[in-house]
Protein backbone atom coordinates (compact mmCIF):
# COMPACT_ATOMS: atom_id res chain seq x y z
CA UNK A 1 0.00 0.00 0.00
CA UNK A 2 0.84 3.22 -0.46
CA UNK A 3 0.22 4.49 2.86
CA UNK A 4 -0.04 2.15 5.73
CA UNK A 5 -3.77 2.09 7.41
CA UNK A 6 -4.16 3.02 10.54
CA UNK A 7 -5.64 0.65 12.82
CA UNK A 8 -7.02 1.36 16.88
CA UNK A 9 -6.21 -1.15 19.12
CA UNK A 10 -9.64 -1.64 21.43
CA UNK A 11 -8.36 -3.90 24.61
CA UNK A 12 -4.56 -3.84 26.31
CA UNK A 13 -4.65 -7.25 27.97
CA UNK A 14 -2.68 -10.49 27.70
CA UNK A 15 -3.62 -11.06 24.15
CA UNK A 16 -3.13 -7.67 23.16
CA UNK A 17 0.21 -7.27 24.42
CA UNK A 18 1.59 -10.51 23.24
CA UNK A 19 -0.30 -10.28 19.91
CA UNK A 20 -2.27 -7.80 18.41
CA UNK A 21 -0.28 -4.85 19.65
CA UNK A 22 3.04 -6.14 17.96
CA UNK A 23 1.85 -7.28 15.19
CA UNK A 24 0.24 -3.99 14.38
CA UNK A 25 3.03 -2.02 15.02
CA UNK A 26 5.73 -4.09 13.35
CA UNK A 27 3.75 -4.93 9.92
CA UNK A 28 4.62 -3.06 6.57
CA UNK A 29 1.24 -2.34 5.70
CA UNK A 30 -0.02 -1.23 9.30
CA UNK A 31 0.27 1.44 11.57
CA UNK A 32 -0.85 1.31 15.27
CA UNK A 33 -2.65 4.74 16.06
CA UNK A 34 -4.79 4.72 18.92
CA UNK A 35 -5.34 2.21 21.64
CA UNK A 36 -8.42 1.99 24.16
CA UNK A 37 -9.46 -0.13 26.93
CA UNK A 38 -11.60 -0.32 29.76
CA UNK A 39 -8.26 0.19 32.14
CA UNK A 40 -6.98 3.56 31.03
CA UNK A 41 -3.37 2.81 32.62
CA UNK A 42 -3.21 -0.86 30.76
CA UNK A 43 -3.64 1.57 27.28
CA UNK A 44 -1.24 4.25 28.21
CA UNK A 45 1.19 1.88 29.34
CA UNK A 46 0.67 -0.59 26.11
CA UNK A 47 0.16 3.04 24.05
CA UNK A 48 3.20 3.98 24.82
CA UNK A 49 5.53 0.90 24.04
CA UNK A 50 4.85 1.88 20.27
CA UNK A 51 4.51 5.02 20.01
CA UNK A 52 0.53 5.22 19.74
CA UNK A 53 -2.09 7.88 20.92
CA UNK A 54 -4.50 6.76 24.38
CA UNK A 55 -7.91 7.44 23.04
CA UNK A 56 -10.27 8.67 25.73
CA UNK A 57 -13.27 6.91 24.58
CA UNK A 58 -14.27 4.37 21.57
CA UNK A 59 -15.67 7.29 19.75
CA UNK A 60 -12.23 8.93 19.52
CA UNK A 61 -10.44 6.19 18.62
CA UNK A 62 -12.74 5.34 15.55
CA UNK A 63 -12.35 9.27 14.69
CA UNK A 64 -8.77 9.11 14.22
CA UNK A 65 -8.07 5.15 12.33
CA UNK A 66 -9.41 3.20 9.24
CA UNK A 67 -9.87 0.48 11.08
CA UNK A 68 -10.36 -1.54 14.47
CA UNK A 69 -8.68 -4.71 15.50
CA UNK A 70 -10.08 -5.95 19.25
CA UNK A 71 -8.68 -8.34 21.97
CA UNK A 72 -11.67 -7.36 24.50
CA UNK A 73 -14.65 -9.87 25.52
CA UNK A 74 -16.95 -10.78 22.89
CA UNK A 75 -19.71 -8.46 24.60
CA UNK A 76 -17.42 -5.41 24.56
CA UNK A 77 -16.25 -6.58 20.73
CA UNK A 78 -19.83 -6.54 19.37
CA UNK A 79 -20.88 -3.35 20.14
CA UNK A 80 -18.09 -1.30 19.78
CA UNK A 81 -17.68 -3.36 16.37
CA UNK A 82 -20.95 -2.46 14.79
CA UNK A 83 -20.67 0.90 15.54
CA UNK A 84 -17.46 0.71 14.10
CA UNK A 85 -18.53 -0.79 10.97
CA UNK A 86 -21.06 1.28 10.29
CA UNK A 87 -19.13 4.30 10.57
CA UNK A 88 -16.94 2.81 7.64
CA UNK A 89 -14.14 1.11 9.85
CA UNK A 90 -12.57 -2.05 8.86
CA UNK A 91 -12.29 -4.57 11.27
CA UNK A 92 -10.07 -7.75 13.01
CA UNK A 93 -11.93 -9.64 14.84
CA UNK A 94 -11.30 -11.81 18.30
CA UNK A 95 -13.67 -14.74 18.22
CA UNK A 96 -16.44 -15.55 19.45
CA UNK A 97 -17.67 -12.66 17.42
CA UNK A 98 -20.39 -11.51 20.19
CA UNK A 99 -21.54 -12.87 23.21
CA UNK A 100 -24.94 -13.74 21.49
CA UNK A 101 -26.04 -14.79 18.31
CA UNK A 102 -28.53 -12.03 17.92
CA UNK A 103 -25.44 -9.64 18.51
CA UNK A 104 -23.49 -11.60 16.13
CA UNK A 105 -26.16 -11.02 13.42
CA UNK A 106 -26.23 -7.34 14.53
CA UNK A 107 -22.38 -7.10 13.90
CA UNK A 108 -22.52 -9.38 10.59
CA UNK A 109 -25.37 -7.32 8.99
CA UNK A 110 -23.84 -4.08 10.22
CA UNK A 111 -20.74 -5.04 8.09
CA UNK A 112 -22.52 -6.49 4.79
CA UNK A 113 -24.25 -2.91 4.83
CA UNK A 114 -21.26 -1.19 4.96
CA UNK A 115 -19.02 -2.85 2.47
CA UNK A 116 -16.35 -3.10 4.74
CA UNK A 117 -13.39 -5.85 5.32
CA UNK A 118 -13.66 -7.83 8.31
CA UNK A 119 -11.15 -10.62 9.44
CA UNK A 120 -11.77 -13.10 12.41
CA UNK A 121 -8.44 -14.04 14.61
CA UNK A 122 -9.52 -17.94 13.69
CA UNK A 123 -5.23 -18.74 14.26
CA UNK A 124 -4.49 -21.89 13.16
CA UNK A 125 -6.12 -21.02 9.73
CA UNK A 126 -3.83 -18.60 9.26
CA UNK A 127 -0.99 -21.69 9.78
CA UNK A 128 0.53 -22.61 6.21
CA UNK A 129 0.79 -25.98 7.32
CA UNK A 130 -2.82 -26.28 8.09
CA UNK A 131 -3.91 -24.01 5.36
CA UNK A 132 -2.02 -26.79 3.24
CA UNK A 133 -3.58 -29.70 4.69
CA UNK A 134 -7.02 -28.50 4.85
CA UNK A 135 -7.11 -28.37 1.14
CA UNK A 136 -5.51 -31.78 0.77
CA UNK A 137 -8.01 -33.48 2.62
CA UNK A 138 -11.02 -31.49 0.67
CA UNK A 139 -8.93 -32.57 -2.14
CA UNK A 140 -9.21 -36.19 -1.47
CA UNK A 141 -12.25 -36.81 0.14
CA UNK A 142 -14.22 -39.70 1.15
CA UNK A 143 -13.67 -38.49 5.25
CA UNK A 144 -16.54 -40.69 7.31
CA UNK A 145 -15.50 -38.92 10.48
CA UNK A 146 -13.52 -36.89 12.78
CA UNK A 147 -12.38 -36.10 16.23
CA UNK A 148 -11.24 -33.31 17.73
CA UNK A 149 -9.88 -33.12 21.51
CA UNK A 150 -8.55 -29.92 22.68
CA UNK A 151 -7.44 -30.27 26.67
CA UNK A 152 -6.19 -28.11 28.74
CA UNK A 153 -5.42 -25.96 31.80
CA UNK A 154 -5.58 -22.32 30.50
CA UNK A 155 -8.17 -21.35 33.42
CA UNK A 156 -6.02 -23.06 36.08
CA UNK A 157 -3.43 -20.47 35.45
CA UNK A 158 -1.82 -18.89 33.04
CA UNK A 159 -2.71 -15.34 31.37
CA UNK A 160 -5.74 -15.99 30.82
CA UNK A 161 -6.66 -17.39 34.20
CA UNK A 162 -8.48 -14.17 35.77
CA UNK A 163 -10.53 -13.84 32.58
CA UNK A 164 -14.12 -13.65 33.60
CA UNK A 165 -15.69 -14.10 30.67
CA UNK A 166 -13.82 -17.13 30.28
CA UNK A 167 -14.86 -18.88 33.25
CA UNK A 168 -18.32 -18.09 32.46
CA UNK A 169 -18.47 -19.66 28.84
CA UNK A 170 -15.10 -21.28 28.07
CA UNK A 171 -14.12 -23.76 26.51
CA UNK A 172 -17.34 -23.63 24.12
CA UNK A 173 -17.61 -20.06 23.51
CA UNK A 174 -13.35 -19.93 23.58
CA UNK A 175 -11.81 -22.59 21.97
CA UNK A 176 -15.15 -23.83 20.60
CA UNK A 177 -14.62 -21.18 17.25
CA UNK A 178 -10.96 -22.91 16.69
CA UNK A 179 -12.02 -26.18 16.64
CA UNK A 180 -15.58 -25.60 14.75
CA UNK A 181 -14.02 -23.97 12.39
CA UNK A 182 -11.49 -26.52 11.73
CA UNK A 183 -13.37 -30.06 11.52
CA UNK A 184 -16.21 -28.09 9.27
CA UNK A 185 -13.13 -27.24 7.28
CA UNK A 186 -11.95 -30.95 6.84
CA UNK A 187 -15.23 -32.61 6.68
CA UNK A 188 -17.33 -30.69 5.45
CA UNK A 189 -20.36 -28.00 6.53
CA UNK A 190 -21.80 -28.78 10.63
CA UNK A 191 -25.46 -28.78 9.77
CA UNK A 192 -26.52 -30.51 12.96
CA UNK A 193 -25.43 -30.39 16.97
CA UNK A 194 -26.92 -33.94 17.62
CA UNK A 195 -26.31 -34.05 20.92
CA UNK A 196 -23.60 -31.63 23.68
CA UNK A 197 -23.26 -32.70 27.28
CA UNK A 198 -21.52 -30.24 30.01
CA UNK A 199 -20.11 -32.64 32.63
CA UNK A 200 -18.69 -31.56 36.30
CA UNK A 201 -15.40 -29.08 35.81
CA UNK A 202 -16.52 -27.72 32.34
CA UNK A 203 -15.93 -30.35 29.97
CA UNK A 204 -17.85 -30.47 26.93
CA UNK A 205 -18.46 -33.43 24.78
CA UNK A 206 -20.53 -32.88 21.70
CA UNK A 207 -21.55 -35.00 18.51
CA UNK A 208 -21.68 -33.32 15.36
CA UNK A 209 -23.43 -33.90 11.86
CA UNK A 210 -21.59 -32.71 8.69
CA UNK A 211 -23.18 -32.23 5.54
CA UNK A 212 -22.58 -35.49 3.24
CA UNK A 213 -23.45 -37.63 6.28
CA UNK A 214 -19.88 -37.21 8.35
CA UNK A 215 -19.98 -36.97 12.02
CA UNK A 216 -17.26 -35.85 14.26
CA UNK A 217 -16.54 -35.75 18.03
CA UNK A 218 -15.62 -33.47 20.04
CA UNK A 219 -14.38 -32.83 23.79
CA UNK A 220 -13.53 -29.82 24.81
CA UNK A 221 -11.80 -28.82 28.31
CA UNK A 222 -10.18 -25.07 29.47
CA UNK A 223 -9.78 -26.61 33.48
CA UNK A 224 -7.80 -29.86 33.24
CA UNK A 225 -4.42 -30.02 35.07
CA UNK A 226 -2.60 -31.30 31.96
CA UNK A 227 0.71 -30.21 30.73
CA UNK A 228 1.12 -30.30 27.72
CA UNK A 229 -2.21 -29.92 27.10
CA UNK A 230 -4.04 -32.09 23.95
CA UNK A 231 -5.15 -30.11 20.77
CA UNK A 232 -5.60 -32.97 17.90
CA UNK A 233 -8.08 -33.06 15.28
CA UNK A 234 -7.97 -35.86 13.15
CA UNK A 235 -10.33 -37.26 10.49
CA UNK A 236 -10.84 -40.90 9.44
CA UNK A 237 -12.41 -42.54 5.93
CA UNK A 238 -11.75 -44.52 3.35
CA UNK A 239 -8.10 -43.39 2.69
CA UNK A 240 -7.69 -44.17 6.30
CA UNK A 241 -6.76 -41.75 9.63
CA UNK A 242 -5.19 -38.39 9.40
CA UNK A 243 -4.61 -35.55 12.36
CA UNK A 244 -3.58 -31.89 11.92
CA UNK A 245 -0.09 -31.64 12.17
CA UNK A 246 0.42 -28.44 13.89
CA UNK A 247 3.78 -27.51 12.72
CA UNK A 248 4.30 -24.72 15.58
CA UNK A 249 3.35 -21.52 13.78
CA UNK A 250 3.16 -19.03 16.72
CA UNK A 251 -0.04 -16.87 17.28
CA UNK A 252 2.04 -13.84 16.10
CA UNK A 253 3.06 -14.83 12.42
CA UNK A 254 -0.21 -16.28 12.27
CA UNK A 255 -1.45 -13.02 13.03
CA UNK A 256 0.55 -11.24 10.52
CA UNK A 257 -0.50 -13.94 8.42
CA UNK A 258 -4.10 -12.27 8.60
CA UNK A 259 -2.43 -8.87 8.57
CA UNK A 260 -1.28 -9.65 4.97
CA UNK A 261 -4.99 -10.89 4.10
CA UNK A 262 -6.45 -8.10 5.56
CA UNK A 263 -3.71 -5.12 4.12
CA UNK A 264 -4.56 -7.03 0.51
CA UNK A 265 -8.74 -6.94 1.07
CA UNK A 266 -8.83 -3.45 2.11
CA UNK A 267 -6.34 -2.32 -0.80
CA UNK A 268 -8.10 -4.75 -3.60
CA UNK A 269 -11.90 -3.33 -2.09
CA UNK A 270 -12.40 -7.56 -1.20
CA UNK A 271 -15.04 -7.82 1.62
CA UNK A 272 -15.22 -11.87 1.32
CA UNK A 273 -12.80 -14.34 2.90
CA UNK A 274 -13.24 -17.40 4.38
CA UNK A 275 -12.69 -15.99 7.81
CA UNK A 276 -14.85 -13.21 7.58
CA UNK A 277 -17.39 -11.98 9.55
CA UNK A 278 -19.61 -14.47 8.04
CA UNK A 279 -17.92 -17.14 9.21
CA UNK A 280 -17.71 -15.61 12.90
CA UNK A 281 -21.35 -15.57 12.70
CA UNK A 282 -21.81 -19.28 10.76
CA UNK A 283 -19.70 -20.50 14.07
CA UNK A 284 -21.31 -18.51 16.68
CA UNK A 285 -24.71 -19.89 15.24
CA UNK A 286 -22.47 -23.79 16.50
CA UNK A 287 -21.75 -22.44 19.61
CA UNK A 288 -26.13 -21.40 20.29
CA UNK A 289 -26.77 -25.08 19.10
CA UNK A 290 -24.74 -26.69 21.64
CA UNK A 291 -25.35 -24.24 24.24
CA UNK A 292 -29.40 -25.23 23.73
CA UNK A 293 -28.27 -28.79 23.17
CA UNK A 294 -26.91 -29.21 26.17
CA UNK A 295 -29.82 -27.58 28.61
CA UNK A 296 -28.76 -23.77 28.05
Amino acid sequence: MDEQLRVGLVGAGPWARMVHAPGLADHPGTRLTAVWARKPEAAAELAGTYGAEVAADPDELLAAVDAVAFAVPPEVQSGIATTAAERGKHLILEKPVAATLADAERLAGAVRRAGVASLVMLTKRFAPEIREQLDQLREVGGWAGGSVRVLNGALLEGPFSRSPWRHERAPLDDVGPHVFDLIDAALGPITQVIAAHRGEGGLWQLILGHEGGATSGVSLSMALPLNPGVWEVAVFGEHGHRVLADRGTSAQDCFTNLLDDFVAMVQSGTTEHPCDVHRGLYLQRIIDQARRAAGG
